[in-house]
């Protein structure tokens, strides 16, 4: 008769092999202020192309469309980093175009970082957050 001393280790403790959970493809109907954010950021990054060709800003400017049109397509691909980047503008823009309306009291301004805002409200939700891969 014998005596094991070294029972085997038990396995409760450590990590199992990683099984992927099936997830189901998010469609992009699901989300429609993605696409109107994403249109929106097309209709930015024209005007400002439209601004800097009339010769009223510098050239070096054309780096925020590139930046918008990336942010859009990318959004619309349900990317990530997309949607920190388009967050990023979206942030940046509502409190440029609130400064603008502070210093010249014209409405629009206000209208166009009320947008801003409101866009950045979506972008933030969790449940959008979520299904971005």
């Amino acid at each position: 008769m014998s005596i094991e001393t070294n029972p085997k280790p038990s396995t409760a403790g450590l990590p199992g092999p990683r099984v992927k959970p099936k997830v189901e493809p998010v469609k992009l109907s699901k989300l429609p202020g993605l696409v109107a954010i994403s249109f929106y950021m097309i209709l930015l990054a024209g005007f400002t192309v439209v601004r800097i060709l009339s010769d009223h800003d510098q050239p070096l400017l054309l780096i925020f469309p590139i930046l918008f049109v990336a942010g859009a397509l990318g959004l619309l691909l349900l990317l990530r980093w997309a949607w920190a980047l388009t967050l990023a503008a979206v942030a940046l823009s509502a409190g440029s175009f609130l400064w603008s309306y502070t210093t010249q009291h014209a409405v629009h301004f206000l209208v166009h970082g009320i947008f801003n805002l409101v866009f950045f409200l979506y972008l933030v939700r969790s449940d959008v957050r979520e299904k971005l891969h």
